[in-house]
């Protein structure tokens, strides 16, 4: 049954809703395990979507947000501002507080916000804002903006997080080589996943990280880059196989600097919404051995949002 968009708000036609009565995964998550890349969606009727936005989700709430987390086997998530509600971030920052600690932010904020509102967000659980440049998806900022933002942000020891398509790095390059900052890649840059893991692009990326030792990645989102699959539905245990060299390359040759996420509720996915339950069983064809996945779900999230 389709999902609902609450308050005075038309869902965007097409729109594929998040998975209903996801599998319970065959892996056992390490405990602790941190669900590092996930979002929620209003509900529109308590947190309106912003004018600015380029599409309109079904409502994806907190309580959803958190029993999928018990469901799957996570003790925490980090919650990303979804880019539907612009820079107004009380729904993100109301369910970091509603998690009873259980949760940290990702916000995305604007030159005009003010100390004390940064200071409220850093109560509330925020340890990073999101850079976007996938241009589908937000109009332009400019970069004086947002090297502003992150030199303000560094006093708080929160981090940047970045969103951009492979093919966007060389451009990028100098601007995230000054980033004053941790920087977190969400989804390994977007790599083109027909080019192979030998590709200029993806190099490009695996010099980034190895040049600049403050550059993590997310190996998230493979139903996103997948383009042979198969996919994670139908009880398949080997999903993505194709996303699979990447994200271990990069998990083997940067333990101490991943992320992984569900990216629940997954928006704007096009061609089908996958079974986070199989999602959560592709992790151990990326990090194999009971150490990695250690530092990818446990040590590194911890790292990074909980240390104070």
């Amino acid at each position: 049954m389709s999902k609902s968009t609450s308050g005075d708000f038309t869902k965007t036609a097409g729109w594929l809703d998040w998975f209903a009565g996801p599998a319970k995964p065959q892996f056992q998550l390490p405990a602790g395990a941190v669900d590092a890349h996930c979002h929620v969606f209003g509900p529109g009727a308590e947190f309106p979507y912003a004018p600015e936005r380029k599409y309109t989700p079904c409502d994806a709430s907190k309580h959803e947000l958190f029993a999928l987390r018990d469901h799957l086997g996570f003790a925490r998530n980090v919650i990303v501002q979804a880019t539907c509600h612009g820079a107004d971030n009380r729904a993100m920052v109301d369910a970091c507080l509603a998690s009873g600690g259980k949760a940290r932010g990702v916000a995305t904020v604007k030159r005009s916000v003010s100390d004390e509102e940064l200071l409220q967000l850093h109560s509330a659980g925020v340890r990073g804002v999101r850079f976007n440049f996938v241009k589908r998806l937000v109009d332009f900022t400019p970069k004086d903006e947002l090297m502003e933002i992150a030199a303000r942000i560094a006093k708080l020891g929160w981090h940047v997080v970045i969103y951009f398509e492979a093919v966007d790095l060389p451009e990028l390059w100098d601007f995230f080589t000054s980033l004053p900052t941790t920087v977190v890649v969400d989804h390994m840059g977007r790599p083109d996943i027909a080019k192979g893991v030998d590709s200029a692009e993806f190099a490009l990326l695996l010099k980034f990280m190895r040049e600049h030792t403050n550059v993590w990645s997310k190996v998230s989102c493979p139903e996103r880059l997948s383009v042979t699959g198969p996919k994670a539905l139908n009880g398949e245990q080997n999903a993505y196989q194709d996303v699979v060299p990447f994200a271990r390359k990069v998990v083997e040759e940067f333990p101490d600097r991943v992320l992984w996420g569900t990216d629940w509720p997954h928006p704007n996915l096009k061609d089908h919404m996958p079974d986070d339950g199989l999602l959560v069983d592709f992790i151990p064809q990326i990090a194999p051995t009971a150490a990695l996945q250690q530092a990818l779900l446990v040590d590194n999230p911890m790292r990074l949002y909980w240390a104070a």
